[in-house]
């Protein structure tokens, strides 16, 4: 009929659409649709970066907080091996002087159980230097006179050697 083609006819019948969705102002909603999806992908986006910067804010904050704890845990370290260094060394000292005190007083013992030992001696060796002179003066020396002698001599001897 007019002597049109296949296409032809196709490329009328798009020219009518469009006329036809023109006049009821279709290609308006459509504009319209797109707006509000590119507004909507806008915020979408806007709001994906805000997230984001926060998130990235937050991880900034947390390896603060992680490198913090690691210094005060070295911190925390360090002190212990200190405290405990120096508390070893208190020991040490105090170890030394309860063995200088101890030594101390063994040595005191010991001079003490001395000084006993010939205070025992002596008396020991008084007594039989007593009872070895009163038998030879009983034997050599008789009467009243040996009886004085022989006090006087015992005495003296218990006086020198105590």
């Amino acid at each position: 009929m007019f002597g049109f083609e296949a296409e032809d006819w196709v490329a009328v019948s798009f020219v009518l659409l469009m006329a036809v969705f023109g006049y009821f102002g279709i290609h308006r909603t459509l504009l319209k649709a797109l707006d509000h999806r590119r507004d909507r992908i806008k915020a979408e986006l806007d709001d994906a970066r805000k997230l984001r910067d926060e998130a990235a804010a937050l991880l900034a904050d947390y390896k603060a907080r992680h490198a913090s704890a690691e210094r005060e845990a070295l911190d925390i370290i360090t002190a212990a091996t200190e405290e405990a260094e120096r508390i070893a060394a208190e020991a040490k000292v105090k170890m030394e002087d309860f063995v200088a005190r101890r030594t101390k007083t063994a040595e005191g013992k010991i001079a003490l159980a001395e000084a006993q030992a010939i205070a025992d001696v002596r008396a020991a060796a008084a007594d039989a230097a007593v009872t070895a002179a009163t038998s030879i003066l009983s034997q050599s020396v008789t009467g009243s006179v040996a009886d004085d002698l022989l006090i006087k001599g015992i005495g003296e001897v218990r006086a020198k050697l105590n």
